[in-house]
């Protein structure tokens, strides 16, 4: 027998010629395969230019957005501070109303269910 009948009569070498067969015939001409590629790496090439200016764009807007996230996370912050002191039997006032007794006003901000004093024992 020879090498050529052997290979014939198996059912994955017959499969395998097929599909060589076929990737020949499916195989484009070399110039539109030359044009294909120079324009899927010009399609490319656009599209990292195109998604590299939006993600500068969208990087200036978060930039330009900062201060008026910082602005509203400081009065947020603020709204809770009043809302804590409120609930712990504080005043809210922020404006220096109690500006004149500052000893007990940090006194106050130290101690919340009372006052207590250390005396000494001479």
């Amino acid at each position: 027998m020879t090498d050529n009948h052997q290979h014939s009569d198996n059912a994955a070498w017959r499969a395998a010629q097929q599909w060589r067969e076929r990737v020949q015939q499916t195989r484009p001409s070399q110039r539109t395969s030359g044009l294909r590629l120079l324009f899927t790496w010009l399609l490319f090439g656009i599209m990292l230019i195109v998604g590299t200016f939006l993600g500068l764009f969208f990087l200036v807007i978060g930039w330009a957005m900062l201060p008026f996230v910082r602005h509203r996370m400081k009065k947020r912050a603020e709204q809770f501070r009043a809302s804590q002191a409120q609930y712990a039997g504080g005043t809210a006032d922020h404006d220096g109303a109690h500006a004149g007794n500052t000893h007990s006003a940090g006194r106050s901000q130290r101690v919340l269910d009372g006052e207590y004093e250390v005396k000494n024992h001479r």
